[in-house]
């Protein structure tokens, strides 16, 4: 009786993680590259009163087999996943913003040296020409297939006029008239996505150890994506996913209270058998 208690228990705490990751998906419905997360479980060890033993046989005689008899002891979290599925392209009027179509992550700089990756394309030029993301961090070159990028892209700061193309080259009219290229802007891709751990404002760690090492190289080449001007992606969050997930998760826990009142009542029984 006392396991089915603590059983209700940690059915409580893995449905309250639940409606936590759900709320936080809901919260960035309309945060730029965002990538929701979800919640699976996994029983936990099983108590066995018997064990299962094999039939045996001697001429018409013998005994069959017999099932082992175990009792679980609930549920607890097996993973909170992170799913990487691109998120709709929306159209803006702001040359600078970048959406990716397909593989990769951008490469950005913060002011300690440190390198992130984000699909956030939200980008502008600073003072000095650098194109920087909405939090400061430069935006890198595409590197090598294996080497880091280093290279900050930059533009003269009198241009007149640019546009971003699908390859990340940036082509720039100057206040004389004459044209220039800067760029192109890089990306990186990584075996496992799933792998890659959030360091807030829209960016993972780049070493993530269990996405891999990332690979690093120029839009339309190889397995990259292209880059798409003046359109973000959005969040793949489905609201409508999100809302039946969070039914799920309060009746489930709902569920798992009832079980520790109706233990509650019956240990209340059997204190009572003595009066």
């Amino acid at each position: 009786m006392l396991r089915s208690m603590y059983s209700g228990i940690g059915g409580m705490r893995g449905f309250q993680t639940k409606l936590d990751v759900i709320g936080n998906n809901i919260a960035n419905v309309n945060t730029t590259g965002f990538k929701k997360s979800r919640v699976t479980f996994q029983d936990i060890f099983s108590q066995t009163m018997s064990g299962g033993s094999a039939g045996t046989t001697t001429g018409t005689n013998g005994t069959g087999g017999t099932n082992p008899k175990q009792v679980g002891l609930g549920s607890t979290i097996a993973a909170i996943d992170t799913i990487h599925t691109g998120g709709n392209l929306q159209t803006t009027i702001k040359p600078s913003d970048v959406g990716i179509e397909g593989n990769g992550y951008f490469v950005v700089l913060d002011a300690s040296g440190e390198k992130f990756l984000t699909r956030d394309g939200n980008f502008h030029f600073d003072n000095d020409g650098y194109l920087v993301n909405a939090n400061g961090m430069f935006v890198l070159g595409p590197g090598s297939s294996t080497s880091e990028p280093k290279d900050k892209i930059k533009i003269d700061r009198d241009y007149k006029t640019y546009s971003i193309g699908a390859d990340g080259k940036i082509t720039y009219t100057k206040s004389d008239g004459a044209t220039a290229e800067a760029g192109p802007i890089g990306l990186a891709m990584v075996a496992n996505p799933e792998g890659l751990e959030k360091a807030g404002m829209n960016t993972y760690k780049i070493k993530s150890p269990a996405a891999g090492t990332p690979t690093y190289g120029a839009p339309k080449s190889g397995a990259f994506g292209i880059l798409r001007s003046s359109m973000l992606e959005m969040s793949n969050v489905d609201l409508s996913e999100e809302f039946t997930e969070m039914i799920v998760a309060q009746r489930g826990f709902q569920a798992n209270s009832r079980i520790i009142t109706t233990s509650d009542s019956i240990l209340e029984e059997l204190v009572n058998l003595k009066r």
